[in-house]
């Protein structure tokens, strides 16, 4: 029982994002949510954004199962390269200097540790 969030073209460098996606990586769902609300990264509020969205998407998916029962942690998560904006900084003697302004996509996967009783009798049949 897993599902899925992907937040993308978020304007944070990927190599800062994955400082953060690391730190809960395996985590259960409420420790990742109690880390990201006290970590004063950059990234720390997209990926909670994120992690909230797939919390959501797990209980749309699966609608009589309860969250509490379910004991959800981070399954995957994985920040990818997104576009970069290409800008131009003065520089002496009239030239310029390229600057990269990176962005970045968040996929997380959310699944339960739990084995639920309704898989287990549909793989039976």
């Amino acid at each position: 029982m897993e599902a899925v969030a992907k937040l993308r073209n978020i304007p944070t460098s990927p190599q800062k994002m994955r400082i953060v996606a690391d730190m809960v990586r395996g985590q259960k769902v409420s420790k990742a949510f109690g880390i990201l609300k006290f970590e004063p990264k950059v990234g720390a509020k997209a990926i909670e954004k994120c992690l909230l969205s797939a919390v959501s998407n797990w209980q749309n998916k699966y609608e009589n199962a309860k969250i509490e029962d379910a004991d959800l942690f981070i399954k995957t998560i994985f920040v990818d390269g997104g576009a970069s904006l290409k800008r131009l900084r003065p520089a002496p003697q009239g030239r310029g200097h390229r600057i990269l302004k990176r962005s970045n996509h968040i996929t997380l996967v959310v699944a339960s540790s739990a084995a639920p009783a309704m898989e287990e009798s549909n793989s039976a049949e």
